[in-house]
């Protein structure tokens, strides 16, 4: 049976991308970096754990969750301080794309075609090849996540899932869910999150960031010794308020 012209050139576009990714993973660290143009890349040895940065700013860090507790009363969270676990997550402050890691999670839209706040930034630091890797992938249903090349990202790869707009805890679950199975599946180590469905998609940010947290806490309890670091990457200063406050009781440091 002959294949259809665009078939085949589907075929060879596929194979195109596949080279091009594997020379970008064979390249050394050194000439790596070179590729990252905004520069300032941020190695995962330079992202403290959670067990060391609570450790570091224990007072305030303390004052924030008597806030919370205040506020919210009993919030019947109760999980044991796993010393492995806290050491295995960390919350970083500033900009995904900057992160050198196994992969960095894009909050996308169902296109895959690139948008506005951290899908575009991870657009404009990979290059032009993530835009034309994507378009193989003919779009992502909602709450479901696909794997790309990172290119001139410090990222090796960029798993890209769509988020709900508005709040739909199944589908935002998912999503986490989803694309920690991708790192499973392919191996990678360290996995970036940015705050998914938040934002332009109306999520509520404390809302998702319980449900980020608890997904986390879960499949890592049954991962460990598969992951080195899951990173949440806030960059509002109320997330990083949310995730310091909540990250105290998801993962206590005894």
């Amino acid at each position: 049976m002959t294949l259809p012209h665009r078939s085949i050139t589907r075929l060879f576009r596929r194979i195109n991308f596949a080279t091009l990714k594997g020379s970008y993973l064979a390249m050394p660290l050194s000439d790596k970096r070179k590729q990252h143009t905004s520069g300032n890349v941020i190695a995962l040895t330079d992202v403290p754990t959670w067990k060391s940065y609570y450790t570091q700013d224990q007072s305030r860090l303390r004052s924030l969750l008597v806030e919370l507790e205040s506020r919210k009363g009993d919030l019947k969270i109760d999980y044991d301080a796993i010393d492995e676990l806290s050491s295995k997550v960390s919350i970083f402050k500033g900009d995904i794309t900057k992160l050198e890691v196994d992969a960095i999670v894009n909050a996308a839209n169902n296109s895959l075609l690139g948008g506005g706040g951290v899908d575009g930034a991870i657009h404009r630091a990979a290059g032009p090849e993530l835009l034309g890797e994507c378009r193989m992938l003919d779009g992502c249903k909602t709450g479901q996540a696909k794997m790309t090349g990172g290119y001139n990202l410090p990222s090796k790869h960029v798993i890209h899932t769509v988020g709900p707009r508005g709040e739909k805890p199944d589908l935002l679950q998912s999503c986490y869910e989803k694309s920690l199975e991708i790192a499973l599946k392919e191996n990678l180590r360290s996995v970036a999150f940015p705050c998914i469905s938040t934002g332009i998609y109306g999520y509520p940010q404390e809302a998702a960031a319980l449900i980020a947290l608890k997904t986390v806490r879960t499949i890592l309890e049954k991962n460990s010794d598969k992951f080195d670091r899951v990173i949440f990457c806030t960059f509002l200063p109320e997330d990083v308020t949310i995730y310091e406050s909540y990250l105290q009781l998801f993962f206590p440091i005894s």
